[in-house]
């Protein structure tokens, strides 16, 4: 059994590769059930985000776990293996560390992740995934997060997806505030763009989900106007920018509907953000004249801008990263002696017991309780050094040798002994 991370992210793998990994939020707390129940891993907390899908995990069988992946997915693990990163231990460890800190994040610093991660925690918690081991971990990992996040200034300056999104439409239009705006979703990351646009006080603002009750919920914070996603094909044409992120797993926008928009705004461009994984809008759209469609990958220029700022921060980051991981690593060791101390304390139990009852026979008997208690000190002092001393009395010269220094570690034995 040991701690194993793997996984894929934006760095390892493009973003046709890692639609097919995301785990729908609907279906995780089910997938982690059937890891476990696998009889792969004996733990397990699944990380799915636009950017990354992560595995934490205790593994029984490394190799197996790895597979599990792609078999959940229906995906031959050949077509995985370029992509896929594993880390035993403590490496996995700093990587959970270093994630949830923000320093490798495609946006460094950004904060988003953290919420990410303790979500991923939250399902694991509920589906009945999570043990000591990745109790443990996800602890020290908040705990390191929020160290790094007060003790240095790696969020300064912070550029995010949603921000990014701003900038690049301001590249096509002048000024949002004569633009209409349509969002496609409610969840956290369009929450964070409506944040983002609003801001610069759009002439118009509408709300498209699923659950028309979060639509309006959302919509009611900027006097804005909600509808269901079916109602996408009549109102599509009226908005400048479009931002979607659901968790649809197939697109909800596809060409033919974007095409139609398009001739009924008499072909006046549309800015399209799409920051859904896998994607909401058709790839094919990006192929028409008049649409201006941008990926979370696409996003990746934009949003390295402010990481200048932060990067001089990373060093301090590390260090704390570092300490705490060298805190981690003593816990895990000390994991790997359980078992040892278990049947060390065991044998001693076992054997004090044994005695007492011998006691217990004799003072019942009416033996002098000084007598007892002077032959019941004597013998649990012999059986107690009993497999020591005979260790060393048959040890050869140079075992005997490392046993003398290892006793001399265990009992406070003095130089002259």
């Amino acid at each position: 059994m040991q701690l194993l991370a793997f996984g894929l992210n934006h760095q390892t793998a493009p973003l046709n590769i890692r639609e097919r990994v995301a785990f729908h939020a609907d279906r995780l707390e089910s997938a982690l059930r059937d890891f476990v129940h696998s009889g792969r891993v004996k733990e397990a907390a699944i990380l799915s985000t636009c950017n990354r899908t992560e595995v934490y995990c205790n593994a029984v069988d490394h190799t197996a776990a790895l597979d599990w992946m792609a078999d959940y997915h229906q995906l031959s693990p050949q077509i995985l293996q370029p992509y896929l990163y594993a880390m035993p231990a403590a490496e996995a460890a700093r990587h959970a560390f270093r994630v949830a800190s923000g320093l490798d994040s495609m946006v460094l610093g950004e904060t988003q992740i953290l919420g990410q991660m303790r979500d991923a925690v939250r399902v694991a918690e509920k589906a009945g995934t999570l043990g000591v081991m990745l109790h443990k971990l996800f602890q020290q990992t908040f705990a390191v997060a929020k160290d790094v996040r007060t003790t240095t200034e790696i969020g300064a300056s912070s550029v995010s997806m949603a921000a990014a999104a701003v900038r690049l439409a301001e590249r096509i239009f002048p000024d949002i505030a004569d633009q209409k705006v349509l969002f496609v979703g409610a969840g956290e990351m369009i929450e964070l763009c409506a944040a983002h646009f609003c801001a610069r006080k759009p002439r118009e603002v509408m709300v498209a989900n699923r659950t028309l009750s979060r639509a309006h919920a959302l919509a009611d914070r900027y006097q804005g106007t909600a509808i269901e996603l079916n109602e996408l094909p009549e109102y599509l044409g009226n908005f400048d920018i479009v931002v979607t992120c659901t968790a649809s797993p197939l697109p909800i926008l596809g060409k033919g509907m974007v095409e139609r928009a398009l001739k009924a705004r008499r072909h006046r461009p549309i800015f399209m953000v799409d920051l859904a994984v896998p994607r909401d809008i058709e790839t094919e759209v990006a192929e028409l004249a008049d649409v201006f469609l941008y990926t979370v990958d696409d996003l990746g220029a934009v949003v390295q801008q402010g990481r200048d700022n932060r990067q001089a921060q990373v060093g301090q980051a590390e260090q704390i990263i570092e300490a705490s991981l060298q805190e981690f690593r003593h816990w895990l060791d000390m994991r790997e002696v359980v078992p040892a101390i278990r049947n060390l304390r065991d044998h001693g139990e076992r054997v004090r017991r044994h005695e007492m009852e011998r006691a217990m026979k004799l003072l019942a008997r009416g033996e002098a309780p000084e007598q007892v208690l002077e032959q019941l000190s004597r013998s649990l002092t012999n059986k107690f050094l009993h497999h020591p001393t005979q260790a060393l009395h048959n040890a050869g010269d140079e075992e005997r040798q490392d046993l003398l220094t290892f006793l001399s570690r265990i009992y406070p034995l003095h130089p002259d002994s």
